[in-house]
């Protein structure tokens, strides 16, 4: 069981939605969390809602040069990290040929690259104490694709397959480090507005108090899997259906068409968002 209280949490893509929710659950169970983001006046709201059981951290995580940065600053302190969660997550909502080269690579680099490069700069004082737990946030697009996520669902994809091969790398190790992999449907934060479910008792649009819940209760519980709803389950035993008639299921249920009246959160506000953080870079938690 990993236990949170005491325990020095960081947790990226901390300065809203599941982050955020993650950061203030996770301080009151009694840890000390490090919130990473870019957006500097998050952090500062979160820092005097929790108090002195936070700490924020400016970081870039498309950046690895940054990613670097932040580790080197971790270890200098000798202040190392329990429990990594890897949140942050972007997503663009277009159709592929609509999709512009740079915001395709800023994709791959926060939701699949991030969560290596900072796992890899945080894994050795984790093997140093053979303890430590490692979450990736990935999502149902990592196991089902659809319309209008072709980038996002291949970076998922990738993110779930780093959550296993480390998961399996370290039990080859004999390592006690804990991975748990995280995919739920949507989650009504504003990343995903205006996303549609066609048969809402079998894929509801998620609460986000609850996938908080139950992702605090699988670190605890060292759960290695978590998935949210259980129909997300059935998609690996329909896979041995012929292509044709998987297609035709994944139609039925509505998933191929949840994106077509995607919104998103504002241009305006992820534009402000991004200004205020390229304003703050430099300046430090």
């Amino acid at each position: 069981m990993t236990a949170i209280s005491n325990s020095r949490v960081l947790v990226t893509g901390a300065a809203s939605g599941i982050g955020r929710g993650l950061c203030l659950a996770l301080a009151a169970r009694g840890a000390h969390v490090l919130g990473v983001d870019r957006d500097q006046a998050g952090l500062d709201s979160l820092a005097r809602e929790i108090g002195d059981a936070f700490e924020g951290h400016l970081c870039d995580l498309s950046d690895v040069n940054d990613i670097e940065r932040l580790g080197a600053d971790l270890q200098d302190r000798g202040e190392p990290v329990d429990v990594l969660i890897n949140n942050a997550g972007v997503v663009g909502g277009r159709y592929l040929e609509q999709s512009d080269p740079d915001s395709i690579e800023r994709t791959f680099r926060v939701n699949a690259l991030a969560p290596i490069h900072l796992t890899r700069v945080m894994l050795p004082s984790m093997l140093a104490r053979d303890s430590g737990h490692i979450v990736t946030v990935a999502s149902a697009a990592g196991i089902v694709g659809t319309a209008r996520l072709v980038d996002y669902s291949a970076s998922k994809w990738a993110a779930m397959g780093f959550d296993e091969a480390l998961r399996l790398e370290l039990k080859h190790r004999g390592s006690r480090i804990r991975t748990t992999v995280v995919c739920p449907f949507f989650v009504n934060t504003g990343m995903f507005d205006g996303v549609q479910t066609r048969w809402r008792w079998l894929l509801p649009i998620l609460d986000p108090d609850r996938v908080i819940r139950r992702i605090v209760r699988a670190i605890e519980r060292d759960r290695a899997r978590l998935i949210m709803p259980w129909l997300v389950y059935t998609a690996w035993p329909a896979r041995l259906l012929p292509v044709g008639l998987f297609d035709r299921l994944m139609s039925l249920l509505g998933i191929t068409r949840s994106m077509d009246a995607f919104r998103g959160r504002s241009r305006s506000e992820q534009e402000n968002t991004l200004k205020d953080a390229d304003d703050n870079r430099g300046a430090g938690p």
